[in-house]
């Protein structure tokens, strides 16, 4: 049986007495009505995994005895920036949990012409923040210690601009350090690149429910964006991005 894990992030101590934050002692307690004498996994981020044993459940919270740090990593080698278009509600959250087990490092959430969700100021840093905690509940159930950050909402336009220094292809062949966009309009597949064994990095650039504009596929391509299908059909917005992660794993990551 799996042990319950838990996202803290504070100095985490092995020997230490620890009190749970509020919220994850509401977990603990209310939600998996666990008691004095469970075993749970901690883990604060910061690389490994604490086995701890619960102390105390009161109104007052939740201790725990920390009883060891285990240093295991679940990490892929493979490091991937999804800059995925914001897509509505739930959509986006299946989006970000599943690209999250799936091993993906950082994600980008970004605003396209096509986008339906339209955010800006509080509105977007409130999504960014709740995309942070799908994040994490992901890391939890997943078992990955290193928990990927959800990066400040931004524009196609301003984004892309940013990354004229990340993408490079040298006498036709991919870096180490590679950028793929999801376009039904491609002619190469990931099967183009099967043999591109040095790959060690990928930014994946993937439109919203309407797809990117053709203006907006041409700034990408002049940033060093490469278009990349996925087959003959057309998948939706939250089946491409983890279909193209799933295959990128499987050529250059831990599958």
């Amino acid at each position: 049986m799996t042990l319950p894990r838990f996202y803290c992030p504070v100095e985490i101590l092995a020997g230490q007495v620890l009190e749970l934050p509020s919220a994850v002692a509401h977990h603990a307690a209310r939600v998996l009505r666990l008691e004095p004498g469970d075993e749970v996994v901690l883990f604060n981020g910061d690389g490994g995994e604490f086995t701890s044993v619960i102390s105390r459940i009161s109104k007052q919270g939740v201790a725990v005895i920390v009883e060891r740090h285990v240093q295991v990593e679940r990490e892929s080698p493979l490091d991937i920036l999804l800059a995925q278009a914001v897509c509505m509600g739930e959509k986006m959250d299946w989006i970000v949990q599943k690209a999250v087990e799936l091993g993906v490092t950082r994600i980008q959430p970004l605003i396209t012409r096509q986008s339906v969700v339209r955010l800006s100021g509080e509105r977007g840093e409130k999504r960014v923040s709740h995309l942070q905690k799908v994040v994490v509940s992901a890391c939890e159930q997943c078992g990955r210690n290193r928990v990927p950050e959800v990066l400040p909402l931004a524009t196609l336009q301003n984004w892309l601009g940013a990354q004229a220094e990340s993408c490079r292809m040298s006498s036709g062949s991919l870096s180490p350090d590679a950028c793929f966009m999801l376009s039904p309009f491609a002619r190469k597949g990931l099967r183009d690149f099967k043999h591109s064994s040095n790959i060690s990095s990928i930014i994946l650039l993937v439109g919203p429910e309407g797809g990117f504009t053709r203006d907006e596929e041409a700034a990408a391509m002049v940033a060093d964006f490469i278009p990349l299908r996925l087959g003959n059909r057309i998948l939706r917005t939250e089946s491409a991005a983890l279909a193209a992660v799933g295959a990128m794993q499987a050529l250059w990551g831990d599958y």
